[in-house]
């Protein structure tokens, strides 16, 4: 450790919003290498409006962690998302590196609120866009 090494805060209001983003799930950095001196971490926070859900997308080699804080999501994930697990809050997940999938509000009154970590980066590769119809119990708002 350096002499000079603080720790960096990032504050309410002063999140990085120049991050990895796909469709209705928006993400924002409170840790990550675009705005603080972390190399192999990033932690944000990603939010889904009442009955929004992501394109479909992968995360590379990022493995990722998540943590529901707010709302029921449902992670969409499989041949043709044909398979599904639901979370809702204190739960946490594990999406292991290029699993494409897709995440969705399955509330249409309620935000949901996911806490995020992943390692080395916030990777996001978006995927072919689906018919909501694909997507057993999916509803907008």
């Amino acid at each position: 450790m350096a002499e000079d090494d603080v720790p960096v805060v990032t504050r309410k209001g002063q999140e990085h919003t120049g991050t990895g983003q796909s469709g209705g799930a928006v993400r924002i950095s409170g840790v990550g290498p675009q705005h603080t001196p972390a190399t192999k971490i990033w932690y944000g926070k990603v939010s889904n409006e009442p009955g929004y859900r992501s394109l479909p997308h992968h995360h590379g080699e990022a493995e990722t962690g998540g943590y529901v804080l707010k709302g029921k999501g449902r992670i969409w994930f499989g041949p043709n998302y044909s398979k599904h697990i639901d979370l809702e809050e204190g739960d946490f997940v594990f999406v292991p590196p290029f699993m494409p999938h897709v995440e969705g509000n399955m509330s249409t009154t309620e935000e949901l609120v996911w806490l995020t970590c992943r390692t080395p980066d916030n990777i996001v590769v978006n995927l072919e866009e689906v018919d909501d119809s694909t997507l057993e119990g999916y509803r907008r708002a």
